[in-house]
């Protein structure tokens, strides 16, 4: 058991707690919220719970439970394809139902286990659960990841991801007609302020940008080629719900479950179709193209047929 007691600076005054610990204590804003729910936050001694708003200069009492951190587990993943292969790094097409790292409170399959199942050494750098990983898909989104296995393609890669110099292009099966039929969404996203495990629009949130063209109509749903300007957590699913189009089976954002089962689906229907980037190692723009797996290929079928 640990604790740490400290006055609420004044910039904190009228912050949920679990905001507020994620400021001072460097939690993640799930672990804050995890602490609070079992009486592990006093201030001026009466305890607090997640949702309840700080009093600058008030003392806090803070006590909690360290968890195990995530480790790298090797375990063998069916389905999912190496795409590329050399000496700096490996292109994977994750299929659905995978993490890209091991995380707390997943304890299902990561690219990095898969991958040390099988061999692979990856780059060093980054915490010791992400190391090599340079972006991430959704458990539930299908397609393209790279992963560096050299330092030096690390380094390479996070930089070029941040610059915004690597072509992400998503397909997205969502809800109805976007109105127009093509254009950008730019609004700023953070974390949901009143749910946990969701991301929303919210005017302090991190500049996002998502293109979007529809390639395809159907009678209740669109199929959208969708580039990524930037890369944040859940970008294109909360993009297209703050826009009226959920994703097509993603009920996290508002999608329409009878619509999930007539398509057969369990999962937003979201893949990673296309990956382009400068090579770490030789400076060539290389690109990689997945195609759509089974069960976002079914429900392409089932629409198609409507």
């Amino acid at each position: 058991m640990e604790s740490r007691s400290l006055p609420v600076p004044d910039g904190l005054n009228g912050v949920r707690v679990d905001a507020a610990l994620a400021k001072m204590m460097g939690f993640s804003r799930t672990f804050a919220a995890e602490v609070a729910d079992v009486g592990g936050v006093t201030q001026d001694g009466r305890p607090l719970g997640k949702s309840d708003r700080l009093r600058g200069g008030a003392w806090l009492d803070v006590t909690w439970l360290p968890k195990e951190q995530p480790r790298v587990v090797p375990l063998a993943v069916p389905g999912l394809g190496i795409v590329h292969d050399d000496d700096d790094i490996v292109v994977v097409d994750k299929p659905a139902g995978v993490a890209a790292h091991p995380s707390l409170g997943w304890e299902g399959p990561t690219v990095l286990g898969a991958l040390s199942a099988a061999g692979y050494s990856i780059a060093t750098t980054g915490a010791a659960e992400r190391q090599g990983i340079v972006h991430r898909l959704d458990v539930g989104t299908s397609g393209l990841m790279v992963v560096a296995k050299s330092e030096a393609a690390y380094a390479s890669l996070k930089r070029a991801f941040k610059e915004r110099e690597v072509e992400k292009v998503y397909h997205a099966v969502v809800q109805g007609h976007p109105d127009p039929l093509a254009g950008t969404i730019d609004a700023p996203i953070g974390r949901h302020p009143n749910h946990p495990w969701k991301f929303a629009v919210i005017p302090t949130g991190k500049d996002s940008v998502t293109h979007y063209d529809t390639v395809e109509a159907f009678p209740a749903a669109s199929l959208l080629e969708i580039h990524l300007e930037t890369g944040r957590t859940h970008q294109i699913r909360v993009h297209m719900a703050a826009h009226r189009h959920p994703c097509v089976g993603d009920p996290l954002y508002g999608s329409d479950p009878t619509l999930s089962a007539r398509l057969g689906l369990t999962r937003q229907w979201l893949h990673a179709h296309r990956l382009s980037f400068a090579h770490p190692a030789t400076g060539e723009q290389v690109t990689f193209i997945s195609g759509y797996p089974e069960d976002l290929a079914h429900a392409l079928e089932i629409l198609r047929g409507s």
